[in-house]
């Protein structure tokens, strides 16, 4: 018997494009098809080959109301990427206002990842963010 353990078979193309289209409507705000999605089974906390999750990529890209149905359906708010950030890092780096609000409503940590939501924000002087935060 060996030790080593067999290669995975490799991902089938229509899985791996399903999961590009659901990264893809991440991005583009796709709300409510996403939400279908999820409701259907695809895990909230999906992750691409860089280690961002759909709540990263919606965030980064300013979706109030994506990131909204992420976090209603059990999202990791503080999961981060394969660099280390976190949804609400990129959030405040871009300056998405009501995604850093949700964010922070639904319990993200502004000192987690690297750099943390509390260090960009001090960065591009958003002191409206970073009052609120217990250091």
């Amino acid at each position: 018997m060996s030790s080593q353990t067999p290669a995975p078979d490799p991902v089938p193309d229509d899985v791996a494009e399903l999961a590009g289209r659901l990264f893809d409507m991440a991005r583009a705000g796709d709300a409510r098809t996403l939400a279908a999605y999820l409701d259907a089974g695809v895990p909230a906390d999906l992750r691409n080959q860089a280690g961002d999750s759909l709540l990263m990529l919606a965030a980064y890209h300013g979706s109030s109301a994506t990131v909204g149905v992420l976090i209603d359906r059990g999202a990791d708010v503080d999961a981060v990427n394969d660099r280390g950030q976190t949804p609400l890092a990129g959030a405040v780096f871009k300056g998405f206002d009501d995604v850093v609000a949700a964010l922070v409503r639904a319990g993200a940590d502004p000192f987690a990842g690297t750099p943390t939501a509390h260090d960009a924000a001090q960065m591009f002087g958003r002191t409206d963010y970073t009052r609120h935060w217990q250091s």
